[in-house]
């Protein structure tokens, strides 16, 4: 039979969030809207969110201390604020449950919350977002999240494999209204289920169908709008929140707005055919582009997303009408570089090159200066960590930069 938390753990779980509601009340009020439920240890190792209710191990909350329980609370219901649940995507699920800890551990940081030894921190990943951070990781790391992210129907062994109604299973409050109805009110802290049994197996829901990303956008405006007329929203969680609930532009509908505009749609006054008319009159050419490419091979970026940028540009170039010269560098042009490709020849790297030593990108502008190529646009995707060229170019250059690292000149595009 699982046991019910004790008095001892209630009473630490009331005191933490009513000392974030007083001392952070952006996060206070954010923890509010997550039902606090016992869950048993069988499953539940530490704590845990479906982003309906917070679900927590007696053992686990009874050995740390009241900050901790603190961070423990604030970083369930950032998982929430920060739609975490509704981003993951295409994206390989332990990877992106890691680089939502980082992201959510670095801004807790910020607010100068300590969390328990299990949490991952890193300062390289410091106002960076989740998005931004995975690609950061290695693909196969095993490092592990501190909790549990019960968002994805297919989480082994986290409430995944079965569906109920919204309201069933994880919440135990009067009248099964709850989170999952999206009708709830937040309880008082420190109010528990009614029911003395611990949660006997993860939550199941249904699908979301896009209402819980929406509330919590909503509770995380009122959060910070509340926070702010108590004077006790930082600078950091006012750039977080902004950044947040502003829209979000991928970086493939960037990519592609940037050269659908580079195209050269022109007026031509070349004389017409004798048949059409004995008048010469200006008509819309379309010339194309020409496309130096340039990828980052110091080691930094993983082969599939060579591979997935590669294949984003193959698509937009025919749109474009681009013909591609294709370079790479790392601190030195790879032996045989460029590799040519006409408007409907598919771009590929070659499998046989060389790469993993440091960055420098003046090769590939010394190359473009040194062949007289005169694109009408560069695109360089890489870190941006490494020695730039001194003096900016005369052609528009884009970086597609994976992590947060500045460049001195053109067009930044954050890859998220």
């Amino acid at each position: 039979m699982a046991a019910a938390a004790s008095p001892s753990v209630e009473t630490k779980l009331a005191a933490a969030r009513t000392r974030l509601i007083l001392d952070q009340p952006f996060l206070g009020s954010l923890v509010m809207h997550l039902p606090l439920t016992v869950a048993d240890k069988a499953w539940c190792k530490t704590t845990a969110t479906d982003a309906r209710a917070l679900y927590y191990n007696a053992d686990y909350i009874a050995a740390l201390t009241l900050e901790q329980t603190q961070f423990v609370l604030a970083h369930e219901a950032m998982h929430c604020a920060m739609s975490h649940f509704a981003r993951r995507e295409h994206r390989e699920k332990h990877r992106w449950d890691v680089a939502c800890d980082y992201a959510v551990n670095m801004i807790l940081d910020d607010e100068n919350l300590r969390g328990p030894p299990n949490a991952l921190t890193d300062a390289k990943y410091r106002g960076l977002t989740a998005e931004e951070i995975y690609p950061i990781l290695h693909q196969d790391t095993d490092e592990q999240p501190m909790d549990q992210h019960l968002f994805d129907q297919d989480s082994q062994g986290q409430g995944g494999q079965g569906q109920s109604e919204p309201g069933e299973g994880s919440e135990n409050n009067e009248g099964g209204e709850g989170e999952a109805t999206g009708h709830e009110q937040p309880r008082p802290a420190g109010q528990q289920q009614k029911s003395s049994e611990a949660l006997a197996a993860p939550p199941s829901h249904l699908a979301d169908d896009g209402k819980l990303d929406e509330q919590w956008r909503g509770r995380l405006a009122a959060a910070a709008q509340s926070a702010r007329q108590a004077g006790k929203l930082s600078a950091s969680l006012q750039r977080f929140v902004d950044e947040l609930i502003a829209p979000q532009v991928s970086w493939r509908a960037l990519l592609a707005d940037y050269l659908v505009r580079t195209a050269r749609d022109d007026y031509s006054f070349q004389r017409p055919s004798r048949r059409e008319s004995a008048a010469m009159l200006p008509r819309l050419s379309s010339l194309g582009i020409r496309l130096v490419v340039a990828v980052d091979t110091s080691g930094s970026i993983q082969a599939e997303e060579l591979t997935e940028f590669l294949s984003e540009v193959d698509a937009i170039k025919a749109q474009v009408r681009a013909d591609v010269a294709l370079l790479a560098c790392d601190e030195r042009l790879a032996e045989g570089a460029p590799w040519l490709f006409s408007v409907w020849e598919a771009m590929a790297l070659p499998i046989e090159m060389t790469g993993g030593g440091g960055t420098d990108f003046r090769p590939v502008f010394a190359w473009v200066e040194r062949e007289n190529a005169n694109p009408d646009a560069l695109l360089y995707f890489t870190d941006a960590e490494g020695v730039f060229p001194s003096v900016p170019p005369p052609y528009p250059v884009l970086w597609l930069v994976k992590g947060r690292a500045p460049v001195p000149f053109g067009v930044r595009v954050a890859l998220n």
